[in-house]
This record gives C-alpha cells, structure tokens and sequence, in this order.
C-alpha cells in the first residue's frame, strides 16, 4: 500500500513537474516575441528620430536663408521710413511745386518726381496724389520708359484705383528690368520707344477688343478729338516748317511685340523741326497704312517716332507703295522675330534708319494722337509725300495680316502742308 501511495505521488509530481516546464516554455516564448516586437518598435522610432532630425536641419537652413533674404528689405523698409519722414512736414513739397508752377510743361521725370513727393507727403489716398500720378501715364511714352509707367501704375492700384498694371512691371519692380511697346495693354503703344510682352488688359485690331472697343478701356481713344490717323485730303493750309534727318548707323535692336514689328534706335539720331531737336526713339509698322491718301491707303506705313526734351512727341510717316524690293527692308525682314518676344540683336547687323526714307521731305501735317492705346494726344505728324516701294512678296511676308486702326474724324482740325 504504501508502495503504491508513493507511486502515485511521483507520478503526481512527473506532472506537476510537467506542466511546471510547459508554463515555463510558454512563457519564454511569450516573452520573446514581445522583445522582438520592441526592438522592431525601437527601430522604427530611431529611423523617425533620424528622419525628425533632418527635417530640423532643413527647417534651420531655410529659416536663416528668409532671415538672409529679408535683411535687406528690412534695410530698405528703414530707408523708406526715413524718406517719407524727410518728406511729412510738406515744405519740400511746396518748394517742388512752387519751382515747376513757373513752368509750361513739366517732362515725364519731373512729372513722376512730384507724383512721388505727394506720396511720401500726402499718402496714396490722397487725390493730388492720384491726379499726379495718372498725369504721368498721360505724359509717358510707354515704351521708353516703362519704370515710369510701372511707378505711377502701382502707385494708382495701391491707391485702389481701376487700374491694370502691366505684367512686366512685376519684372521691373522685382528685378529692375523690363519694358514693353506698342503694347498689348494700358501700358504699350507704338508711339513712343522701346521693349515687348503681353499686359493687361488685352486689346487688339479685331474682335472684342478691337478698335471701336478700345475706349472701354482706354477712354482717350473713344472722347480724343485730335486722334490719329486720318485721311489726308484737302483743303490744305500752307505752313512754313521744315523737317531735317540725322540719323545714324547702329546696331539693329529688332522686335515682334504681338502688334507690329519694332527696331528700337540707338541714342544719337534726331530729327530737327523748324530747329527743335527731337530724338529718333523707334521705328514700326503698321499694314495697310494707317493714314490715307484721298481716300486710298498704302500697303504698308512707317512710322518714326521722336520725342524732344520737353517730352512732346513727333511721328513721321513714310508710305510704302508695291513696286521693287525695298534693300533695306531685305536687312530688317532678313532678322525677322517670327514670334512675339524681347528684343534681339542679331550678331554684326547694323543698319540705319535712313535707308527707308524718301530723297523729298515735302508733308502732310496735323495734331494727332497716339494709333495705338492708350491713344495720348499732342503728337505732332508728318506724312511724308514721297513714298518708298517694297515688294508685294515683303509686304507678304510681314507677321501680320492687318494691324492698322481705320481713320479718324478730323474735328476741328486743319491738315497743313508745306
């Protein structure tokens, strides 16, 4: 019996031996899954450490790039603040416009520089402010001198006035670079000097914003009543002035600005009229002529554009009739822009303006305007009326198909002639 009592405790003992083991087993292995499982865990924490920690050091190298990049601003904020506190008591300003007062007509410069001292004195609100400025867009040409345009067109838009500034400007006033002509918008007309690029608002010689539609947005080109062109026909009245060329030979500066080809000219060619000097800025053209002739137009016009000292512009026109093949259009249409860009000079061209005018200078003359937006007045013309052959395959070959604005009402204005 007891024998058997204590077979019966070992057996009782194996198993408890037993299950004792197989807890044990399956504890361990328990316990090494969840070691694997952290470490795995760890891992992934290190590497988002890591990841963290990269993402730290481009964030610091960015921040001290903007803390590089706006020290200078901060530098001309300064700058500014102290100019406009120069200017608060408005003693500079009344001695500004005391002094130009004695003046008959103030010149695109000096007319932006009182625009500008209003600003600093008087703030963008204020109405002289936003008259000075928007008779700087009056007086400027818009293509030799796009900073101006730029400075009073961002001027009148921080001031909240209906205003479209060209896209260029944003190039200007970021990188001090740019300039637009005969434009595509309230900044670009053909009638002054140099550059090319699209601008708002949009206008064009056909569909919605073509000719009868530019007063929408240019309202000088619909109330104007000295506006360009016209159809010359007489009654003539007979004037004594003289016109005189000195152009000169430069470097060809050739455009295609979406509206016409353009050769902006070196400094140095001028034009004297009745002794006044005028500089010679640009030439372009435009297809059919935009000037008539009793009623008949030219297949094609250039038109020459001068600007004197005070700022007065000065266009001559010189029409061109079929017949042979005009050499010095060969040269221009040899480096034609086939597409709209920026100007290009082509590498050992030269040329000079007065390889398209006529050997006569005899005119037509009028007060006119700008042909193109935004259609500014006080532009003395002179239509030549001698004209200049050009083959029917060039007048062909010119990008456009039309780009001339039809006539305008004479008004009260006398056509003169020499």
């Amino acid at each position: 019996m007891t024998r058997i009592i204590a077979e019966v405790v070992l057996v009782l003992a194996l198993i408890g031996a037993g299950a004792f083991g197989w807890t044990q087993h399956k504890s361990a292995g328990a316990s090494t899954g969840q070691v694997a499982e952290l470490e795995t865990k760890a891992k992934e924490a290190e590497e988002k450490l890591a990841e963290a920690k990269e993402e730290l050091t481009k964030a610091q190298a960015e921040a001290k790039e903007q803390e590089e990049a706006a020290a200078p601003l901060k530098t001309k904020a300064q700058e500014l603040d102290a100019v406009k506190g120069a200017f608060s008591g408005g003693e500079i300003l009344k001695d500004l416009e005391a002094t130009y007062s004695k003046q008959k007509g103030l010149s695109t410069e000096r007319q932006l520089g009182v625009a500008a001292v209003r600003l600093l004195t008087l703030g963008s609100k204020d109405p002289s402010t936003i008259a000075a400025f928007q008779k700087t867009l009056e007086l400027t040409d818009w293509k030799s001198r796009s900073k101006a345009v730029c400075a009073a067109q961002s001027a009148l838009a921080a001031a909240g006035q209906k205003v479209n500034v060209m896209s260029e400007c944003e190039g200007i006033n970021a990188a001090k670079a740019g300039a637009d002509d005969h434009g595509k918008g309230d900044a670009k007309d053909a009638h002054a000097a140099p550059a090319g690029a699209h601008a708002a608002p949009h206008w064009d010689y056909e569909g919605p914003m073509g000719p009868e539609n530019w007063g929408k947005e240019f309202p000088t080109c619909a109330k104007g009543k000295s506006q360009s062109p016209l159809d010359i026909k007489g009654p003539f009245e007979k004037v004594k002035v003289s016109i005189a060329t000195d152009y000169k030979n430069g470097p060809l500066k050739i455009l295609n600005n979406g509206h016409t080809i353009q050769v902006n000219v070196e400094p140095g060619s001028k034009v004297r009229i009745d002794g006044m000097a005028y500089d010679l800025l640009q030439f372009h053209f435009h297809k059919p002529s935009e000037e008539l002739i009793d009623g008949k137009p030219a297949a094609m016009v250039i038109h020459f554009v001068h600007k004197n000292a005070a700022g007065q512009l000065a266009v001559i026109g010189v029409l061109l009739k079929e017949g042979n093949e005009n050499p010095g259009i060969k040269t221009l249409w040899a480096n034609l822009p086939a597409k709209e860009g920026p100007e290009v000079m082509p590498e050992n061209v030269s040329f000079n303006p007065s390889n398209l005018l006529p050997r006569e200078m005899d005119f037509y003359s009028y007060e006119g305007s700008l042909t193109t937006p935004p259609c500014t007045e006080k532009v003395k013309f002179f239509i030549l009326k001698s004209q200049v052959n050009i083959a029917r395959e060039q007048v062909g070959a010119f990008p456009f198909k039309k780009n001339a604005r039809p006539v305008q009402p004479l008004n009260e204005r006398v056509i003169q002639t020499n």
